[in-house]
C-alpha cells in the first residue's frame, strides 16, 4: 500500500485486531482514511507515532514500511512471533527482507554458506531458534523486535519493544483467577473472530482447541466449523474426543483419518520450511490445514496454551530437578550427580522409574543445561558421536545451551516454572510450533489465528502464580478448573496424547530403505558435518530394535533432505 502523496510504502502480512479503534483515534487526530483496512491503519500509525506505532498494534504481523522523506526502512514483527520476517545484508550494504528464506534466496548475490552454529542448534533442539537461521547471511527478526535501516545508521541491530513480565499476583484466589481467565480469553477469542470470510477452528479433542470451540460456540448463532484429523491407530487417535466436543456445541464437524503410513510429504516439507525442521507433527499439521481450507478461510487454533499455562510434563520434571539443584548448590551436586550420572547405565528398555541416567546428569547441571537435558532432540553424547572432528573444530566450543543461557540472563523472574515458560515462549514456541503452523497454513492459503497468544492475555497469564498453573502432577491446573463449566472431565483431565506420527515404526518398515539412503547420501557426506559410520550404527540400532532413535533419525533424514534440495548452500 502506498500513501496518496507517495511518502509511505507498506508491505504487510498478518492481521491487526484493534484496527477499528486505532482508526477512530487517528481520525480524531486529523488523519484521513481512503479504506477501512487494517493495512492503512499501520501507515497512519507510523505517521502519527513513528517507531512506537508497534506498541499500539494488537495482532499478528510482520511488516516493512518505507518512509521516503526520512529515507528510512522500518521492519517489525509481532510480540510472540506468530508471523515470520527474515532479512540479510549483502556486501555493499543492500538489505533484503522477506517472510520466508526462499524469498531471499532468489537474490543471486546472497551468500549461501551454512552456519555451523545453526547446525548445532538444530541437532540439539530440533529447530533453529531466533535470530539465527541455517544460513550465516540470513537472520530472523526476533518476536517483539523492530529493525530500523537509515542512511548513515548503525549496523543492523534489532531493538525490543515488548517482553513478557512474569510478576505473580499472590493476592489472586483460584475462583477469582478462573473467572478472570475465562473473561479475558473470551475477549481474545471474540477479537480474533472478526472476519469477512468463512471462519472455523482446529479441533484436536485436547483442552486448548476444545476451549476455542466452546467459546466460539457461545458467540454466534451459526454453528462453528470444526476441523479435525484422526489416525488409523488408536494410540495416536483422538477423533472420538473431537467428535464429542463438536457434538456438545453443535459444531459442523469436518474430520478425516490419515493413514499413519502417509509419509509422502517428507520431501515436500523441506520445500515449505526452507531449512532443517525436525518436528514430525508437521506432517499431520499439513493435512489438517488442507482439510480446513476446503471449508473455511480463517481458522482459530489453540496453540500457545501449553507454554503459557504450563501444560507440558517437562515443566514438572524441571521444577522438581531445580528444587534439588537450588537446595544442594553446585559445589555438592556437580561432583555427586556427575559421578552417578556417568556410572549409571543407560536403561532405555527399562520401566520409566529405572531410567534415571538423564535425571542424574540433569541434576549435575545448571538451570539452562538441566532444561536442555530434558528437551534435547539429540543429547550431548549422541551429537558428539555423530559430529566429525572437523565440524567440532568449526564450532569452536559453541553449544546449543548458549541460546537458553542468553534468554535466562534476561528472564524477568527467578521462579523455576516461569523461567522455563519464558524459555519456551522465546525459542520453542516461535521457532517450532508457530513456524510449523504458519508454513503449513500458508501452503494452503489458510489464515490461522491464535487467541491464546493475544498479547494482553499473555500479559495477564504471566501474573499467575506457579501454584495455580502447576499443581502436583496436573499441568494447566487453573485453565482446566476454569473450563469445568464448559467441558467434561474426560476432555480436561485425560492424559495428553499429542499430535504425533509413528516415525519409529516407519523407520523399521516402509521408510527403512529411505533411512539407509539418507544416512549415506552424498549430500550428507559431502557436508562434512556427520560421520557416516556413526550414522549407520544409529540406523542399525534402531532398525534392529536395540535402541529407539526415532527422533534423532527423523532429524537426520530432514537434514539430508534439506542439503539435497539446496546443494548451493555449501558454497561460501
Amino acid at each position: 500500500m502506498t500513501s496518496p502523496n507517495g511518502r509511505f510504502v507498506l508491505v504487510f502480512n498478518g492481521e491487526i485486531y484493534n484496527f477499528q479503534g486505532l482508526m477512530r483515534e487517528l481520525t480524531t487526530a486529523g488523519h484521513v482514511f481512503r479504506t477501512r483496512s487494517d493495512t492503512e491503519v499501520i501507515v497512519h500509525a507510523w505517521e502519527e507515532w513513528g517507531e512506537k506505532c508497534v506498541e499500539r498494534l494488537a495482532g499478528m504481523f510482520a511488516f516493512a514500511l518505507w518512509d521516503a522523506h526520512r529515507r528510512t526502512l522500518f521492519l517489525a514483527r509481532d510480540r510472540l512471533g506468530i508471523k515470520p520476517l527474515h532479512y540479510a545484508e549483502l556486501p555493499g550494504g543492500t538489505v533484503l527482507f522477506a517472510s520466508e528464506i526462499k524469498g531471499l534466496l532468489e537474490h543471486p548475490r546472497l551468500p549461501r554458506a551454512l552456519d555451523p552454529l545453526a547446525v548445532e542448534d538444530f541437532f540439539g533442539l530440533g529447530y533453529i531458534p531466533d535470530p539465527r537461521t541455517i544460513y550465516r547471511s540470513v537472520r530472523r527478526l526476533p518476536p517483539g523486535h523492530t529493525l530500523t535501516i537509515a542512511p548513515g545508521g548503525d549496523a543492523l541491530e534489532p531493538r525490543p519493544y515488548w517482553d513478557i513480565a512474569f510478576a505473580p499476583r499472590h493476592d489472586l484466589g483460584e475462583e477469582e483467577a478462573a473467572a478472570e481467565l475465562i473473561e479475558k480469553l473470551r475477549a481474545a477469542v471474540d477479537s480474533h473472530r472478526v472476519s469477512e470470510v468463512p471462519l472455523g477452528a482446529f479441533l484436536s479433542g485436547g483442552v486448548d482447541s476444545s476451549a476455542m470451540v466452546a467459546l466460539m460456540a457461545g458467540m454466534s448463532a451459526d454453528p462453528v466449523d470444526a476441523c479435525s484429523i484422526g489416525f488409523d491407530r488408536p494410540d495416536y487417535d483422538e477423533l472420538e474426543y473431537a467428535r464429542a466436543v463438536a457434538g456438545r456445541f453443535g459444531a459442523r464437524h469436518h474430520a478425516e483419518r490419515v493413514d499413519t503410513g502417509d509419509f509422502s510429504l517428507v520431501d515436500r516439507l523441506m520445500g515449505l520450511y526452507d531449512e532443517p525442521f525436525a518436528d514430525s507433527s508437521a506432517l499431520p499439521t499439513y493435512r489438517l490445514c488442507a482439510l480446513a481450507r476446503r471449508h473455511v478461510t480463517v481458522a482459530l487454533s489453540g496453540d500457545g496454551g501449553d507454554e503459557l499455562l504450563a501444560g507440558y510434563r517437562r515443566y514438572r520434571l524441571h521444577v522438581n530437578e531445580e528444587r534439588v539443584r537450588r537446595h544442594l548448590g553446585p559445589a555438592i551436586r556437580r561432583p555427586l550427580f556427575g559421578l552417578l550420572g556417568a556410572v549409571y547405565p543407560k536403561l532405555a528398555w527399562a520401566p520409566q522409574p529405572l531410567r534415571a541416567k538423564r535425571t542424574l546428569q540433569g541434576l549435575a547441571s545448571d538451570t539452562a543445561e538441566g532444561y536442555l537435558n530434558i528437551v534435547a532432540l539429540l543429547r550431548d553424547d549422541l551429537r558428539a558421536a555423530l559430529y566429525t572432528p572437523a565440524f567440532r573444530r568449526e564450532l569452536q566450543g559453541y553449544h546449543a545451551v548458549e541460546t537458553f543461557r542468553r534468554h535466562l540472563e534476561r528472564a524477568p523472574t527467578d521462579d523455576p516454572l516461569a523461567q522455563v515458560q519464558y524459555l519456551d515462549l522465546k525459542t520453542y514456541l516461535p521457532a517450532d510450533i508457530l513456524t510449523k503452523v504458519d508454513r503449513a497454513s500458508m501452503a494452503h492459503s489458510l489464515e490461522v489465528r491464535v487467541p491464546l497468544l493475544d498479547h494482553t492475555f499473555v500479559e495477564w497469564a504471566a501474573t499467575l502464580p506457579a501454584a495455580l498453573k502447576l499443581r502436583g502432577t496436573e499441568g494447566k491446573a487453573l485453565f482446566k478448573k476454569a473450563l469445568e463449566p464448559l467441558l467434561p472431565a474426560d476432555i480436561l483431565y485425560r492424559p495428553k496424547v499429542g499430535f504425533s506420527v509413528p516415525i519409529g515404526e516407519w523407520f523399521r518398515g516402509p521408510l527403512r530403505d529411505r533411512l539407509y539412503r539418507a544416512v549415506s547420501a552424498p549430500a550428507l557426506m559431502d557436508s562434512g558435518f556427520l560421520e557416516e559410520r556413526a550414522l549407520r550404527r544409529l540406523a542399525d540400532e534402531h532398525v534392529s530394535g536395540v535402541r529407539n532413535h526415532a527422533s534423532a533419525l527423523w532429524a537426520i533424514v530432514m537434514f539430508e533432505a534439506f542439503l539435497r534440495r539446496a546443494p548451493v548452500a555449501m558454497a561460501a
